[in-house]
């Protein structure tokens, strides 16, 4: 039987961090709040599986993400979620820099957008992407190479005026994410993986 009290705190406890991250994969906030609210209400719906797995944050994610790249969506779930939560304010916390982040990220294909924010933002390893995207290890890792060529532009573009301009390199990305990632996970132990659960996304 589900369990609205387990349901509800889990879904406090991550919903903005969820979003900011579906944010960063998707370049718009409302996209990544629809996204979110309708992966929070499969999860719901199957709340007394969902709430078993190693990491259920990362069934929501990835789910979420699924439904980002969906050609349609299932308007009455998300409503469901909408009802009992209403939609979450992701502006909050948020400085310039992972602002400009963003900005660059819709600039890079998705796929890479997608291995970046799981490595650099949500903090996954190569082989925890790999379990949670599909994908083989050495192809996240080319998509992280690519990725990061394709946004070190895009980034030094983001403050042209300052002295000294110059091509930010790859690994800049990693340190304009760590403080986001400190406010998200402060206080939290992350343990990110999948760990082979099905993952649901009926389209």
């Amino acid at each position: 039987m589900r369990d609205p009290g387990t349901f509800d705190a889990f879904y406090s406890g991550s919903v903005r961090r969820v979003t900011g991250q579906l944010y960063a994969m998707t370049g718009s906030r409302a996209e990544a709040e629809d996204c979110v609210q309708e992966a929070y209400a499969r999860a719901w719906q199957r709340w007394d599986q969902v709430c078993g797995y190693g990491d259920p944050e990362a069934w929501v994610r990835t789910v979420a993400y699924r439904v980002s790249i969906s050609t349609w969506r299932k308007a009455a779930n998300m409503r469901v979620a909408h009802r009992r939560h209403g939609v979450p304010d992701d502006q909050r916390g948020l400085s310039p820099d992972y602002v400009a982040i963003i900005a660059a990220l819709r600039k890079i294909p998705p796929r890479q957008r997608q291995a970046i924010v799981l490595y650099h933002l949500v903090g996954l390893s190569v082989e925890e992407i790999a379990r949670e995207t599909g994908a083989a290890s050495g192809t996240i890792k080319a998509r992280l190479s690519r990725g990061r060529q394709a946004l070190a532009p895009y980034l030094a573009e983001a403050d042209p005026g300052s002295p000294g301009a110059r091509p930010v390199e790859p690994r800049a990305v990693e340190h304009r994410a760590v403080e986001h990632r400190a406010v998200e996970h402060r206080g939290a132990e992350h343990r990110p993986a999948v760990n082979g659960q099905e993952v649901a996304c009926d389209a």
